[in-house]
């Protein structure tokens, strides 16, 4: 595809001498850019498609990075990247040492504030807006946030909070949830281009004036006439909860119409009142697979653009997949079985189950303490609730899973998928949970090393009448369930899959397939290493790691922090006990960056081969 006017733009700047023809054309031109990058390194494209129309038209409209744009989660910030410089950087999105999928300040100066998570824009916004007003500074703050984002409990304690705080701020809520209807759309417009124009805000503010000036009757007529000019607009527009919040709200607009757009934000720039902008936006727009299937391209790894499949060849279900299905089976056979997600019902393999047991099945939307305590709230009333949670997203609840799920030791089991690094980076790594989760009181943490023991440990968890949680990543399940009745695997017993005298290598989740391949290694230097599957960091096996310490040195190997994970556990075992000489290998406390899982595990040396030579070493 031909980018001849994206070529043309390298920085924000040159957006606005384009002719309205052009940006459209330029719209469709980054469309290309977006489906070319992605379908070879993956990434988020549903999200990207569908705003790009709003990233040029605030671009054209607000001057950064004098201005500020705080962008919610940050995965939906692509154009932003594109328009801002870093069209070539791009190409290289989620590689190593490559473009972040997500924002960063040391990225660019026009990333003004990191982002990985939902719902923290309208609060960093405001943060900058509060800190601007005390410096007198004239730059305009904006916060972009999805209507999913809306849902988030920190989203409505930054909208309360914006009233009393300045009245120089502005949201645009990215809708892609809703259409402008026919009826409405026309007249809504028609209200936003009276609304939004300088010379009606000018009018409207300078016969205000006159009417206060009024003896005695002049305050009542401006109260009389603001109640009336309020009152109408709430029979024609859904902005009346804004509008109490102290907002002024403009909308709902096309957000695929870059014009319409660019004279909005224009236009609200005079006015003395924060304000919300209800953009409504069609995700995947432009690309019929996305478009049909919004959810499937959210976030995906390669595919072709052809067909819209995936490219990963692997035939093994994923750890999501073979949740998804096993969660079923419970349930099928325990009545009282629940299943509750925060917003990622697809992602977390829960559809499958929607669909069978809807009477069963709760989406809280992106409300991970939420989601928490609901489930906390069925399991007092004889219910067993399964959530499904992205690790890094339950960070956001775990005052929750202590004080209402733990301290109360109900029968809530947390299912942990994305445990371990992913290719998103930082804010997205699954390697802290057990540094927060283990000293908990009354949970038990579970490790499957493949898709059968998953199985196997999710009706264990349910057997327990106790809090669990089974943590397990993303990708290939190693081994997938049989057709066989599920095995009630010794609660708190480790298993050797491998038998060796030498050295005893400890590993959770799926690197016990990594310590198999390092023995494999180390038999061919005639070290002959035992392999043991941790299987439960709590309660531990402690018996086996003393009986094995007793006779031989012992290594951990974990995709975890190694500061609280398997590492810390073996170590408090054996020191109280009086040995030394463990070996650790996962993560340290440093900050994992973004890549393929292959580089970066190369570049911290955590490969097969370079364990083998480091125990070999010792």
């Amino acid at each position: 595809m031909e980018t001849k006017i994206l070529d043309k733009i390298s920085k924000p700047e040159d957006l606005r001498i384009l002719t309205s023809e052009a940006k459209e054309r330029l719209a469709c031109e980054i469309r290309g850019e977006l489906i070319d990058v992605i379908s070879k390194n993956g990434g988020h494209l549903a999200p990207n498609m569908g705003v790009v129309e709003l990233t040029i038209a605030l671009h054209c409209a607000f001057r950064m990075p004098e201005d500020k744009i705080v962008w919610d989660i940050g995965h939906q910030a692509y154009v932003h990247k594109i328009l801002t410089g870093r069209r070539e950087f791009f190409r290289t999105l989620r590689k190593d040492d490559g473009c972040l999928g997500f924002l960063s300040r040391d990225e660019s100066e026009y990333d003004v504030f990191g982002a990985g998570h939902a719902g923290t824009a309208i609060s960093a916004a405001l943060g900058m807006a509060a800190a601007r007003d005390r410096k007198n500074g004239k730059e305009k703050v904006v916060a972009v946030v999805g209507d999913g984002s809306l849902n988030c409990g920190v989203s409505f304690e930054a909208l309360n909070h914006v009233a009393e705080t300045t009245k120089d701020f502005i949201i645009i809520l990215n809708d892609n949830k809703m259409s402008i209807s026919k009826n409405v759309g026309g007249m809504s417009r028609y209200l936003n281009r009276i609304i939004t124009g300088r010379g009606y805000n000018r009018l409207k503010n300078s016969a205000r004036t006159f009417v206060e000036k009024i003896p005695r009757v002049g305050s009542t007529i401006t109260s009389i006439i603001g109640r009336f000019e309020e009152a109408t607009k709430s029979i024609l527009v859904p902005g009346v909860l804004f509008e109490e919040l102290g907002f002024r709200y403009v909308g709902p607009i096309d957000g695929h119409n870059i014009e319409e757009m660019t004279r909005t934000f224009e236009g609200i720039k005079i006015f003395e009142k924060p304000v919300i902008i209800h953009v409504v936006t069609e995700k995947g727009r432009g690309y019929k697979h996305a478009e049909d299937a919004p959810e499937k391209f959210h976030g995906l790894s390669s595919f072709d653009p052809e067909t819209g499949e995936g490219l990963d060849g692997t035939s093994t279900p994923s750890f999501s997949a073979v949740f998804g299905s096993s969660v079923c089976e419970l349930a099928e056979k325990q009545k009282d079985v629940v299943a509750i997600t925060a917003g990622m019902c697809s992602g977390t393999g829960l559809l499958e189950f929607s669909k069978k047991y809807p009477g069963r099945f709760f989406d809280v939307g992106i409300a991970e303490e939420h989601a928490v305590v609901f489930a906390a709230g069925m399991a007092t009333q004889g219910f067993v609730p399964v959530i499904a949670i992205y690790s890094t997203f339950l960070q956001r609840a775990l005052d929750y899973v202590f004080h209402d799920v733990c301290l109360q030791r109900l029968p809530v089991i947390i299912c942990e998928d994305r445990s371990g690094i992913v290719e998103d980076g930082a804010t997205h790594h699954g390697i802290h949970d057990l540094s927060f989760l283990r000293n908990m009181p009354n949970v038990s943490i579970l490790c499957p090393a493949d898709g059968c023991e998953l199985r196997n440990m999710l009706f264990a968890a349910y057997e327990r009448k106790a809090p669990v949680i089974i943590r397990y990543p993303r990708g290939s399940a190693v081994k997938k369930p049989g057709t066989e009745a599920a095995e009630l695997i010794p609660w708190g017993k480790s298993l050797v899959v491998r038998e060796g005298k030498d050295i005893s290598i400890w590993a959770s989740g799926r690197e016990v397939s990594t310590a198999l391949e390092v023995a494999g290694i180390l038999a061919r230097s005639g070290k002959d290493a035992m392999v043991v599957n941790a299987r439960y960091m709590k309660p531990f096996d402690t018996e086996l790691l003393l009986e094995h310490a007793a006779k031989m040195p012992v290594a951990t190997i974990e995709d975890c922090q190694i500061q609280g994970g398997l590492g810390s556990i073996a170590d408090e075992t054996l020191i109280k006990a009086g040995h030394k000489g463990v070996c650790h290998f996962g993560w340290g406390n440093d900050i994992v960056p973004h890549g393929t899982i292959a580089g970066i595990r190369n570049k911290a040396g955590f490969t097969a081969e370079a364990i083998a030579a480091e125990i070999l070493k010792n």
